[in-house]
């Protein structure tokens, strides 16, 4: 990416972010998606203000040609909060995938003047598709942790049914000495 490049993609930061946030608004029932626009309130919209905030630096560290370290904790705190939520793992995460449309539309007239090279644009597309694949693994994670959790619950339940019914005995708190030569 040519400093040139990367001067004018930064300077549109704005622009791209409200275009790439537009998108993610976009997966959700219309009347959510306007709640989470209009209200930026952090405590009155939670959600709303984490993405946000999440987008805005997963953007930045991308821009900057930040590694994934830079980039992870921001993408986690979005996709924490789309694993608990109706979508399948991706509808969780194509809106990363959908930064690259946004670049490129960003850079539509550069792209028309031959201003960007296509091995310039295979590189944002290499970079863009890493952080998705970051995203998968960060969404994977969570939900991993929801099933065991799930399980952990059904386990607890189903030993508590068992115990009120009497069916499980505790046994009495004794030790046992590891080396019973030493009496």
């Amino acid at each position: 990416m040519t400093m040139d490049l990367k001067e004018r993609m930064l300077k549109s930061k704005g622009v791209i972010l409200r275009s790439w946030y537009e998108h993610l608004l976009s997966t959700y029932p219309p009347e959510t998606a306007r709640f989470m626009k209009r209200e930026p309130n952090q405590f009155a919209n939670p959600v709303g203000h984490t993405i946000r905030r999440g987008m805005e630096a997963v953007l930045e560290g991308f821009l900057q040609g930040s590694g994934e370290d830079s980039i992870s904790a921001p993408l986690d705190s979005i996709i924490r909060i789309r694993a608990v939520q109706s979508f399948t793992p991706s509808q969780a995460i194509a809106f990363v995938l959908h930064l690259k449309w946004i670049l490129r539309d960003s850079l539509r007239e550069d792209i028309m003047e031959n201003r960007v090279s296509t091995a310039e644009l295979e590189t944002w597309d290499s970079r863009v598709d890493r952080i998705a694949l970051l995203a998968f693994d960060i969404y994977m994670k969570c939900r991993e942790t929801i099933y065991e959790n799930r399980v952990n619950e059904v386990k607890n339940q189903s030993f508590r049914l068992l115990k009120r019914a009497n069916l499980v005995v505790e046994l009495p708190d004794t030790k046992i000495d590891p080396d019973p030569g030493n009496t």
